[in-house]
């Protein structure tokens, strides 16, 4: 089998239409698309709300009755693909053990530090064990895929060995012209309104930096956090609820600054948006924006809320430095392209269906993380950033 014309099936928790959907949906879309484009035949099977794509999409049930009912499912519809893309977003599909077909383990970040945070105890425990313990089991044999530094470290860090790590390089979409910069202090959050996004931080620190520099926050996005911070928002602030493409354009090319004061992020991809658009960023140093975060040349990384907001405020304030950042940004994020992610990861399932074929197969000389400057920018972002998190 050769590149362009496979059988490839990503099984993963959401479609691209899913009201909740964030960057992990985002990138297997332009993937899926991307393959596609190259004469592969892509199926997408997936929970909850989907739509028609240029790929096929199959339903495997809900939220969470997909679990016990995607197996069914592919092996009802599916079971002849030449590849299963399994998408880990916290809790795996374990595909080995359901079909006999070569593997590939999508990970976009590791949620072991999220499970407390998101549900109950016990809940929570039995995820961190499936996430940290059965999947690196099951996949104890198959390649491993991501898009950040951070993310190939914490694999590792659950016993994956590094040599079977892809890193690919995530992408960008190609920014409109620009609209114009606000003429008054605008800074912006965007993104789904959850907790470990931490939108209330921004809230706290507000009033300390907006007796600084004046000026509006405005938190675009809508998720179950909504209603609780926007009663804890002071003056100057802006909830603006889902914003569309258009809006979202025209706030991250207005903005001074983009806010990201998540606890974690598989990379970050807003911040890239913000980047193409040539505004900074400023987040804590935590894993996923050390990728997407350059220290001191795209954007700021913090340690405390104290830091955050004294970054905050002088940013604000030093227009000269500002300005220096965000054309440092737009220059590092016209280097992301999606054709170099769909590239790459076309390269891991060739590597993983020749795996399958020669028994003993070892990849010999090509390095875990993929070859390009684009495939190298997360380990440079990585390496500049502080250390400790928030």
């Amino acid at each position: 089998m050769v590149s362009g014309s496979r059988r490839i099936v990503f099984v993963a928790w959401r479609d691209l239409a899913n009201q909740n959907a964030g960057g992990s949906e985002l990138l297997v879309d332009r993937l899926a698309q991307g393959l596609g484009d190259r004469g592969d035949q892509v199926t997408l099977l997936c929970g909850g709300d989907t739509a028609d794509r240029d790929y096929q999409v199959r339903r495997s049930g809900g939220t969470y009755s997909q679990f016990l009912r995607a197996p069914l499912a592919f092996h009802r519809h599916l079971r002849d693909c030449d590849l299963v893309v399994e998408v880990c977003n916290g809790m795996p599909y374990l595909a080995p053990l359901w079909t006999a077909r070569p593997v590939v383990c999508l990970v976009n970040h590791v949620h072991t530090e999220l499970w407390s945070l998101r549900f109950p105890a016990p809940v929570a425990l039995a995820g961190r064990l499936a996430e940290s313990v059965l999947m690196p089991w099951a996949h104890r044999k198959n390649l491993f895929v991501t898009v950040s530094a951070s993310t190939f470290g914490a694999l590792t860090e659950l016993g994956v060995d590094a040599g079977r790590i892809r890193l690919i390089c995530n992408g960008v979409e190609p920014a409109p012209p620009p609209a114009p910069r606000s003429p008054e202090p605008l800074f912006l959050a965007l993104g789904r309104l959850a907790d470990y996004k931490r939108i209330d931080v921004l809230l706290r620190l507000w009033e300390r930096v907006r007796s600084v520099v004046g000026g509006k926050l405005v938190i675009a996005g809508d998720g179950p956090e909504r209603s609780r911070l926007a009663q804890l928002a002071g003056s100057d602030v802006v909830f603006t609820g889902r914003v569309s493409e258009g809006e979202k354009h025209r706030l991250l090319s207005s903005a001074w600054i983009l806010l990201h004061p998540a606890s974690i992020e598989g990379w970050g991809i807003v911040v890239a948006e913000a980047a193409a658009r040539g505004t900074p960023a400023i987040g804590f140093s935590v894993p996923g924006l050390r990728d997407s975060v350059v220290h001191n040349e795209t954007g700021l990384l913090v340690r405390t809320e104290g830091e955050f907001a004294s970054a905050w405020a002088t940013l604000a304030i030093d227009e000269r430095r500002r300005q220096a950042m965000g054309n440092a940004a737009r220059e590092r994020a016209l280097a992301l392209h999606w054709s170099v992610a769909v590239e790459g990861f076309s390269a891991v399932a060739d590597e993983a269906l020749a795996r399958a074929r020669v028994p003993g197969y070892a990849r010999l000389t090509a390095p875990a993380v993929s070859a390009g400057p684009a495939g190298q920018l997360a380990g440079d972002a990585a390496a500049a950033a502080p250390s400790e998190t928030a």
